[in-house]
């Protein structure tokens, strides 16, 4: 993806540019279209990932666990017979325990014995996991089986403080009943990952496309004739050429160095809670004329106080008063020449001096009119 161009002059006059990586307010300069490497535009057929979860419980919060919840309470005596204590649930205080659900993504060709990282999340009404630790907790797979356990502090990345309540005041900072382990969790089950069939690997792209699968074999053959063919817009078939027969590590790591130029979709994302907007250099305009005139209503409403002079028998009133003003920003039109990119359109909008929200509206208007020649997506 190729970012719009820098238009300092007009940033600083309008303070109010488009931006096509995080909002339509700040350019980054566009930098040349370049090569990426194979093993960062795909991955090997069979070398997926694979989701883990699994159900535990966290210890240590001070009292700000679960209030007494049934379920939490019967885990806590569940937990205490397999240490041979036996102890009713109903005569438990669970206020320092938590439930959660611990979730990991075990990497393929993960052999036991390595680490992975865990993520918790809080299942009853506990207020923080802030300060707790992981109890011992299986992590099962889509079949039920073990394939990791996890235990250790958790780490929330925020707080939560104050009593809260009449009189109180609490304070918190991100979301404190979820939480993570940084290599929280010990692999205990390889899972089978086969990357090789009869001869020939299978290279999937993370961005299916069928010019860049194109694109791909075509960089494949150069350098090993007649190996690859692209089977679909995601996969591409390469055969293991007969130098690097019984040393396809080798092959795949040479193979994964080899530059495209993978292509891009003509597409415009629009976020309407963050007020992003995102947009491919592939973007292409047709000849338009745009023109934008903002109409804002302000109501102010004042309590003023009714003071009657002195002995005169009255009484001191509030008296409401409301003031409407309406400001009409003039519009004028701005012709976007034929066929043109995406920073050209920056350069009409910008000198247009709309903000990012009335900047969404043209984009969506364009694509009504038919002028925008590109996909648009609006979260």
């Amino acid at each position: 993806m190729n970012l719009i161009t820098a238009f300092p002059r007009l940033a600083g006059r309008f303070k109010r540019t488009l931006c096509v990586l995080a909002v339509f307010g700040a350019f980054l300069p566009v930098t040349p279209l370049s090569a990426s490497r194979i093993k960062d535009l795909t991955q090997l057929d069979g070398g997926r990932d694979n989701q883990l979860v699994g159900y535990g419980l966290i210890v240590g919060l001070a009292g700000d666990g679960d209030s007494n919840a049934l379920s939490t309470l019967r885990s806590v005596s569940n937990t205490l017979s397999r240490y041979g204590i036996s102890v009713d649930s109903t005569q438990i205080k669970a206020k320092n325990v938590a439930a959660v659900m611990v979730t990991a993504d075990i990497g393929a060709f993960l052999k036991p014995g390595s680490r992975i990282d865990v993520t918790v999340a809080s299942m009853g009404d506990a207020k923080t996991l802030q300060g707790g630790v992981l109890l011992q907790t299986p992590l099962l797979g889509a079949d039920g089986r073990v394939y990791a356990v996890a235990q250790g502090p958790v780490a929330i990345g925020g707080f939560l403080g104050g009593t809260g309540g009449p009189g109180g005041a609490t304070v918190q900072k991100n979301h404190p009943t979820v939480g993570s382990i940084s290599n929280g969790a010990i692999v205990e089950r390889e899972i089978a990952s086969p990357y090789i069939h009869d001869g020939q690997i299978a290279l999937q792209l993370r961005n299916p496309d069928f010019t860049s699968a194109s694109r791909l074999a075509s960089a494949v053959n150069s350098v090993w004739p007649g190996t690859a063919s692209p089977r679909d817009a995601a996969t591409i078939d390469v055969r293991v050429p007969a130098a690097f027969q019984g040393r396809e590590v080798a092959f795949i790591a040479n193979l994964g160095q080899l530059e495209v130029m993978p292509d891009t979709e003509a597409r415009v994302v629009i976020n309407e809670r963050t007020g992003t907007i995102v947009a491919t250099s592939t973007v292409r305009i047709s000849q338009v004329a745009i023109s934008h005139g903002s109409l804002t209503i302000t109501v102010t409403s004042n309590v003023g106080v009714s003071q009657p002079n002195p002995f005169a028998g009255g009484q001191t009133m509030a008296v409401p008063s409301t003031q409407t003003a309406v400001n009409e920003v003039k519009g004028g039109f701005s012709i976007v020449s034929e066929t043109t990119t995406i920073d050209r359109l920056a350069a009409a909008l910008n000198a247009l001096g709309v903000s990012t929200r009335e900047m969404m509206a043209i984009f969506q208007t364009l694509k009504r009119s038919g002028a925008l020649q590109a996909e648009l997506v609006i979260n």
